[in-house]
């Protein structure tokens, strides 16, 4: 059980600290008047974004019913619920960006000279950031439960 707790661990930190990579990839990459090299990259990250987000809840699942403090700990402290609230928020502010990624993406390929609109633009550099905001009250939440907070 030892074991298994550690490498659960292991493999949760590394999918968030990917996480946390891509999302500072993306407000990186939403930047002037995104080229369709920069937005086939952007869809490509995105994709990745989708896949460690799922497999982040598969180990964090894994987490709750096979790691050492049982899934009691987990259930009935509050902190975890503020932390799975924030990864939820993420999720749902990362929707609007992915959208504006495929279709700005498909503009491209079928209507040459196409130039993402300023104001869309703003508009997902706003979400993306307010992802990153909100990303970061997870390690503050995890840290807290990790310590017996909110239990």
């Amino acid at each position: 059980m030892d074991t298994t707790d550690l490498v659960l661990a292991i493999i949760h930190h590394l999918l968030v600290f990917s996480l946390a990579g891509i999302i500072g990839a993306e407000f990186v990459l939403i930047r002037g008047d995104l080229p369709a090299a920069t937005l086939k990259r952007l869809v490509g990250i995105d994709r990745h974004y989708g896949i460690i987000a799922a497999l982040i809840v598969i180990v964090g699942a894994g987490r709750v019913f096979y790691g050492l403090k049982g899934w009691e700990f987990y259930i009935y402290n509050w902190m975890f619920w503020a932390k799975m609230t924030a990864f939820v928020i993420v999720g749902l502010l990362s929707i609007i960006p992915t959208v504006r990624f495929i279709s700005w993406n498909r503009q491209t390929g079928a209507t040459p000279g196409f130039q993402v609109p300023a104001a869309e633009l703003a508009s997902v550099k706003t979400y993306v950031r307010a992802e990153a905001f909100i990303f970061l009250l997870i390690p503050v939440f995890a840290a807290a439960m990790a310590r017996g907070y909110g239990s």
